[in-house]
């Protein structure tokens, strides 16, 4: 009895497919991170400058009052003399 002699298979070589890459949608994220940043600082800004125009005020206020009593002070004094 011959032996069968076993034919040795012949491997194929798997052609690798390339992987389309897919274009990440994050840029539209930080560019609206972004603008919101920008929003929030023109907000703390714009109070800011409120405080601000506030605290002006408050000091006008405050140096009317003064000039306020003063007069008052001068008109005592000269109703005194």
């Amino acid at each position: 009895i011959k032996k069968k002699k076993k034919k040795k298979k012949k491997k194929k070589k798997k052609k690798k497919k390339k992987k389309k890459k897919k274009k990440k949608k994050k840029k539209k994220k930080k560019k609206k991170k972004k603008k919101e940043k920008e929003k929030k600082k023109k907000e703390k800004e714009k109070k800011k400058k409120e405080k601000e125009k506030k605290k002006g005020r408050r000091k006008k206020n405050e140096k009317q009052q003064l000039v306020e009593e003063e007069g008052k002070r001068r008109i005592r004094r000269r109703k005194k003399e």
